[in-house]
């Protein structure tokens, strides 16, 4: 096994994240808010989405074939941007990279914030049936010792109705709402969106509860995450002269895709099309 390079080599590289699709851009685009110096390549498994109702092996070698590209770019950091890889091929991934990269995940940091500020409180999660039957939340909560009452419930139509931009109407409204009515998610204080795709809905889900319930993005706390986890190894990115140029990559190119990302990101983007399997 070849041995790590030093963090100063290391500091100018990229940083990868892979989704099924646009929901992974919310993590994209929290992380260039927060370290601006950094470039980011994107890789969204357009092909393949929504993960969420894919098997376990399925999303594994997924997985496996996007870290292959973003290795082959040099990241830095794999940052898997999407809930179900996250539950599904997290512990493969950082087996597979080994010391190639750092590999980082969206599920640890919002466990970790709400462990710090729902303890011993109810708490709901909504995600993809891949996350909620793995019970990799519960599992986590329930290691922190902190007396979190998790309540999940599967909402598996949510990412295919945003990654179709099918939001901010009367429909989406009563899909939402039919959901969070469920007596799973009862009397909660707190609401996680496990699912990267949510925030794009966030002020719906946030419109239905009024005000009753803390509706919790995970793509903060996850840029939070990270860039406390290079500053702690010296591997952030130095200012440049001119803003970093980000690479976007499908899997199989669609228009939305490309119009979601100009959205996000605000400014022209480079998407490449790049099959998994030819």
């Amino acid at each position: 096994m070849s041995s790590p390079l030093p963090a100063t080599a290391l500091a100018a590289r990229p940083i990868g994240l892979f989704d099924s699709g646009i929901g992974g851009l919310t993590v994209a685009r929290a992380v260039a808010q927060r370290l601006p110096h950094e470039r980011l390549i994107y890789f969204g498994d357009t092909a393949h989405l929504p993960y969420g109702d894919k098997s376990t092996a399925a999303i594994q070698a997924y997985a496996v074939k996007i870290c292959d590209l973003l290795l082959r770019q040099q990241c830095k950091l794999i940052l898997i941007a999407c809930n179900s890889a996250s539950a599904a091929a997290y512990e493969l991934v950082r087996e597979y990279v080994g010391s190639k990269a750092r590999v980082l995940n969206v599920i640890d940091p919002i466990v970790a914030h709400v462990g710090q500020h729902y303890a011993g409180q109810r708490v709901g999660l909504i995600g993809t049936k891949q996350t909620v039957n793995s019970n990799v939340y519960k599992k986590k909560m329930d290691a922190l010792d902190a007396g979190i009452d998790l309540h999940s419930l599967a909402t598996p139509l949510l990412a295919p109705m945003i990654e179709e931009g099918f939001f901010e109407n009367s429909v989406s409204d009563d899909i939402i709402a039919t959901y969070l009515g469920h007596p799973a998610l009862a009397d909660i204080q707190a609401l996680v969106l496990a699912c990267t795709h949510y925030p794009l809905i966030k002020e719906q889900i946030e419109r239905f509860y009024a005000g009753r319930v803390a509706v919790l993005d995970a793509s903060d706390a996850v840029a939070a995450h990270t860039q406390a986890y290079l500053a702690e190894r010296g591997m952030l990115a130095e200012a440049g002269p001119v803003p970093p140029a980000h690479h976007f990559y499908v899997s199989d190119f669609t228009r939305s895709f490309e119009e979601s990302t100009r959205i996000f990101f605000r400014q022209e983007v480079q998407l490449e099309h790049y099959p998994l399997w030819e």
